[in-house]
């Protein structure tokens, strides 16, 4: 057994371990850590089976943003563990014929002809990247799409921005060109009060 195959033995090992982890996990913030691990060992996958651009995608997009996201949404929540583990088991059969399904289906998906090897002829030359194949693709071919995405990003953007902005805030403005200027005499003053006698 070559180092790649050795290599990807261990990083799935891993990868099945902490997903694993994050459904068994008492604490969701150790689950949420467990995700993290799996989604770099997941991008560690991507690379090895030299999809850079996946790899490189799984990390910035899942584990810089939406796992951040996740983390800090866990941490912020005062969560009730207990009342959430009160109907477990009883829904825990409906769970099993789910995750058998999906099994079922993916086993399915990957054993068509669709996701059959490509003859020798149909695969790209070692020298041709495949991020640059793919940034070529999407600037010609799939630029309409591309396009659309971004608009739609952009939106969602603006939504966010528009949802959360509460209007000006009433502060007081301290000028510091005014502070500096401001003389002794003009900000205290003696008082001379006559001695009452008794």
């Amino acid at each position: 057994m070559d180092i790649p195959t050795l290599t990807f033995f261990a990083f799935a090992a891993v990868l099945i371990f902490a997903s694993m982890r994050v459904i068994t996990a008492r604490n969701p913030v150790h689950a949420a850590l467990h995700l993290i691990l799996a989604f770099f060992t997941c991008g560690a996958i991507w690379a090895l089976l030299q999809a850079e651009f996946l790899a490189i995608a799984i990390i910035l997009v899942y584990v810089g943003a939406v796992m951040v996201l996740f983390l800090f949404v866990v941490m912020m929540l005062d969560i009730n563990m207990d009342r959430i583990r009160q109907g477990f088991w009883k829904h825990l059969p409906l769970g099993v014929v789910i995750g058998l399904l999906m099994v079922l289906e993916m086993g399915m998906v990957l054993g068509s002809r669709y996701f059959q090897v490509p003859a020798a002829d149909a695969i790209e030359p070692a020298n041709v990247s495949n991020v640059k194949t793919l940034g070529a693709l999407m600037f010609s071919d799939y630029v309409y799409p591309f396009e659309l995405a971004s608009i739609v990003l952009l939106v969602g953007m603006i939504a966010a921005i528009v949802l959360t902005h509460r209007g000006p805030k009433n502060t007081k403005y301290i000028n510091p060109s005014k502070q500096i200027a401001v003389k002794a005499q003009d900000r205290v003053r003696v008082l001379q009060m006559p001695v009452e006698k008794e």
